[in-house]
């Protein structure tokens, strides 16, 4: 049964129903943009009613977050708009997604290829992506609109937020007519951005770490810069080093093929829109002048922040609200869509009954330590070693003894083979041991805590039959009978599709329990109907030691 308040206690205004509540949903998620809406329909299709909250009636047209992963197109698979992600592609059929790291221009003669995900695409269920953000968002809108659960309200702003034990509420304001409205809820969540208002109005605290840099974010058109860059075919992103930046990048990426591009860069603090010479600046970093026209200048802080918490009660955030870092090797927008898919089926479950106390405090358990990994072992890693690079090398410094210290410097695959975010050591994942990271190891083998890769290339659709609760992959017909007795028993979601043999060969597993979101489980395969019983609570969040 799903539980929602009808009444709400608030101090202030006494035990009575709120006069300003207008609508009361499960779940209300102020936000939006990608993280906000993929929630939404990750809750909307398993019939959890939910409101989403933006202020804004159409996608923002900035390129940002356009590098999707695998990973993050198996989700797209999971919210049934794959298709549709595919078709909003910007870049034309054929053209390479790849990256390209480069010595003090973008024209430079030392360059080496860098950033291909194509290497580890047979650990996924489908390829990867690149679009930008708006187009990704424009796909979320559509299929949100599909679902009958989700109420969508565009052009309102989120003024606080306030709980009791017996939910929470929302208070927004139309941006047009001034209107008030208060939207109750069992749960709330903040998915609005780096600077949230949900996060600071329910007291979850940041910790930050500043570089001190003011970065400048540039969007134009050059059809110029598009022949020029034919020498580097197959590209869509320029990771350029300079000596005289320490570290940090010269970025250029492609946001259609031949004509629009965005760019990364550091400036002088106290840059404006007016007191700077922007083209002169995109001139430098090229290596030579070029036709262009810019259409966009913002500006933004590089800088690391993580919340200490991801729960305040019945409070939660995600995306940006709960994490926010320098937008270097495209792991923003990701990481995002993995907080969805953790917390969609967590607060399912807690709604639906099938969820014990321990489970939503899971996912700051799990969720938090990814990113901290994430921050610390790829991003600041990425500062860290091209300034000790930087400061040791040079062509003027050492002649040809720098070539072999570029190529040594920057032709490891570190970014995109170790990058394997995973659960071991979570309270949820029976058996495991270490603590969630963003590090690890693409390998076939199921491994509790970790994505279940496809035992084969022709099966990759596999994570399809994943659904709204458990899938059991076992070749032992009698065993998904009794686990699907205890979890009926237990109120437990759970399948048990047919399966072959030849795939737990791969898999080096007697069987393979995966949780709704796609990472296994458990790989044991207990024989008593009491041992399956206390495997699906821990998992479930039923148990003290989860």
């Amino acid at each position: 049964m799903i539980l929602t308040p009808s009444t709400l206690w608030f101090p202030e205004r006494g035990n009575q129903a709120d006069p300003l509540v207008t609508q009361t949903f499960d779940v209300v998620i102020n936000g939006g943009g990608p993280v906000g809406m993929a929630l939404a329909i990750d809750l909307g299709q398993r019939g959890i009613r939910t409101c989403v909250v933006d202020r804004h009636p159409q996608p923002q047209q900035i390129p940002k977050g356009q590098n999707l992963t695998q990973r993050t197109c198996e989700h797209f698979i999971a919210w049934h708009c794959e298709d549709a992600l595919r078709a909003a592609h910007v870049l034309p059929k054929g053209a390479g997604i790849g990256g390209m790291t480069l010595y003090g221009t973008l024209l430079s003669d030392y360059h080496l290829d860098w950033f291909n995900r194509a290497t580890v695409g047979q650990y996924y269920h489908t390829a990867n992506a690149r679009l930008p953000q708006y187009k990704t968002e424009a796909v979320l809108r559509a299929r949100a609109a599909e679902i009958e659960a989700i109420t969508l309200l565009y052009g309102w702003n989120g003024e606080s937020v306030q709980q009791d034990a017996s939910g929470a509420r929302l208070e927004i304001r139309n941006r047009e007519t001034e209107e008030r409205r208060g939207l109750a809820a069992a749960y709330v969540v903040g998915a609005d951005g780096s600077h949230s208002m949900v996060r600071n109005a329910v007291g979850l605290t940041e910790t930050q770490k500043s570089h001190d840099k003011l970065m400048a974010l540039l969007v134009f058109e050059s059809e110029e810069l598009h022949q020029l860059l034919q020498r580097y075919p197959d590209k869509a992103i320029y990771k350029v080093l300079h000596p005289d930046l320490d570290g940090y990048w010269l970025f250029f990426g492609r946001v259609d093929h031949g004509k629009s591009w965005f760019f990364h860069a550091p400036v002088p603090v106290g840059t404006t829109i007016d007191n700077f010479d922007f083209a002169g600046l995109l001139h430098r970093a090229v290596g030579k002048p070029f036709e262009l026209t810019l259409t966009h200048v913002g500006f933004w802080d590089l800088r690391i922040a993580m919340a200490d918490s991801y729960r305040a009660g019945r409070v939660f955030i995600a995306g940006d609200a709960a994490h926010s870092h320098p937008p270097y090797g495209g792991y923003g927008i990701n990481t995002g869509f993995e907080d969805v898919r953790n917390l969609g089926w967590k607060l399912s479950a807690c709604l639906q009954g099938w969820g014990g106390a321990a489970l939503l405090d899971s996912y700051t358990a799990e969720r938090q330590p990814v990113f901290a990994s994430t921050a610390r072992d790829f991003i600041e890693r990425y500062i860290e070693k091209d300034r000790a690079f930087l400061r040791a090398h040079g062509p003027d410094k050492d002649g040809p003894a720098f070539d072999a210290a570029w190529r040594d410097s920057q032709s490891d695959t570190w970014d995109v083979d170790k990058f394997e975010p995973n659960y071991a050591g979570s309270p949820i994942v029976p058996g495991s041991t270490g603590t969630p990271s963003a590090m690890g190891h693409h390998e076939v083998a199921a491994r509790p805590g970790h994505h279940l890769p496809p035992p084969s290339a022709d099966v990759r659709g596999l994570t399809a039959t994943f659904n709204d609760g458990f899938t059991l992959l076992t070749p032992d017909r009698a065993a998904a009978r009794a686990w699907s007795r205890v979890a009926q028993d237990m109120g437990i979601p759970l399948v048990a599709p047919e399966t072959q043999l030849e795939w737990f060969d791969v898999w080096q597993a007697p069987q393979v329990l995966v949780r709704p979101d796609g990472f296994v489980a458990s790989v044991s395969a207990p024989a008593q109907e009491t041992a399956i019983r206390d495997l699906l609570a821990q998992c479930c969040g039923w148990t003290e030691g989860a």
